[in-house]
């Protein structure tokens, strides 16, 4: 008679070891908490602002680097992919078609053209000043839409860089965190009133959390109407990732058609055909023309226009959303390597003020326009 060993003890035997990601995911639960601490202590810091700092601290700490860099990546890297998009799905549960309507097409339409002028001026610039890889449209989608939610959406579907992906979450996440301080001085000296002022935050501070902590010190009227502002530069994000989407799709087959072109050329054979397969490649690799969880961003939004959901189930999400978010971010942060950063970090913050510039002024002048 045969004696199985115990699952346990097989396991044992075999030296198991649990999954790869959980290392990693356990090291961001454990910043998440962190984060959450540093907002319990220092409540104008907000929550997803302390996740993406204490990732960067994570990843230049002596104690914590080796695990940072090693044993950890993988689940760091989960976590800043995959909990992003559960996050923006749950995003959508805090818009409704309701409250878009309620703040009047010129409003609308002033935040139409200050995203679009943001993101046109900051992508050209960054092409312009030399940046690597797709900072420029990673930046350029930060601070025109939602922050590091908008830069990890859109680097979903142009498979950037991770480097390049945590470059652009540190510059944006450290320009509206700036905001939280210098907006509310130039309150008065700019003449603006509690609402227009909560229009112009939400028309210009990039991410959600920071929106709050801004325009709350002017009081609710002004809270109230920076979040819904904000909320519809967070609508726009479903149309950039299938634009984005569609101009991967694009380069895709022209990258195909250009190496069957140079596929009949005898000379050329070989290297023909290592581009027909890169092309190939590229084809399969094409994302669709609107991602999964930004089709789940749409439906969470129609689901909250129908106001069936309950006070404390909307509740429970946002905390959901922000937890999944804080993991996330700490995910991101820990990929900054400042060694690296100050080959362009000049360049990249001289890009980062420019926006800055751009997206305050355009959001001042539609606030003067439409109020």
């Amino acid at each position: 008679m045969t004696l199985t060993a115990a699952p346990g003890r097989a396991r044992q035997a075999a030296g198991w070891r649990p999954p790869a990601p959980a290392y990693g995911l356990g090291l961001a639960a454990a910043g998440v908490a962190a984060a959450w601490g540093v907002h319990r202590l220092l409540p104008a810091v907000p929550l997803l602002t302390a996740a993406v700092v204490l990732g960067i601290v994570a990843a230049h700490l002596p104690g914590a680097r080796g695990l940072v860099r090693g044993v950890c990546r993988a689940g760091l890297s989960f976590a800043g992919k995959r909990l992003m998009r559960l996050g923006i799905v749950l995003l959508g549960l805090k818009l409704s078609l309701d409250d878009v309507l309620g703040l009047g097409w010129a409003t609308v339409a002033m935040v139409l053209g200050v995203v679009a002028a943001t993101f046109c001026g900051t992508w050209w610039l960054g092409r312009r000043m030399g940046l690597r890889g797709d900072q420029p449209l990673l930046i350029a989608t930060g601070y025109s839409i939602c922050g590091a939610s908008a830069i990890g959406a859109v680097s979903e579907v142009s498979d950037s860089d991770e480097r390049d992906v945590a470059t652009s979450v540190a510059l944006v996440t450290l320009c509206g965190t700036l905001a939280i301080a210098v907006l509310p001085l130039l309150q008065h000296p700019l003449g603006l009133g509690d609402e227009a002022f909560g229009r112009w935050v939400g028309a210009s501070v990039h991410d959600v959390g920071q929106v709050v902590a801004t325009a709350q010190t002017a009081g609710p009227s002004a809270l109230g109407d920076a979040v819904l502002v904000k909320l519809v530069r967070v609508a726009l994000l479903a149309p950039l990732v299938a634009v984005l989407a569609t101009s991967v799709r694009a380069r895709g087959r022209a990258k195909k058609a250009a190496g069957q072109a140079a596929q009949g050329q005898a000379a050329q054979g070989q290297a023909a055909q290592g581009e027909t397969a890169q092309g190939e490649a590229q084809e399969r690799r094409r994302p669709p023309l609107v991602p999964l969880f930004v089709l789940g961003f749409l439906a969470m939004t129609a689901l909250r226009s129908t106001d069936v959901l309950s006070t404390t189930v909307l509740d429970t999400a946002a905390t959901a959303q922000e937890l999944l978010l804080a993991a996330a971010l700490f995910g991101l942060g820990s990929a900054v390597h400042l060694p690296s950063l100050t080959r362009t970090g000049a360049r990249v913050a001289a890009l980062g003020l420019c926006a800055w510039v751009v997206i305050a002024g355009a959001s001042y002048g539609g606030v003067l326009l439409t109020t």
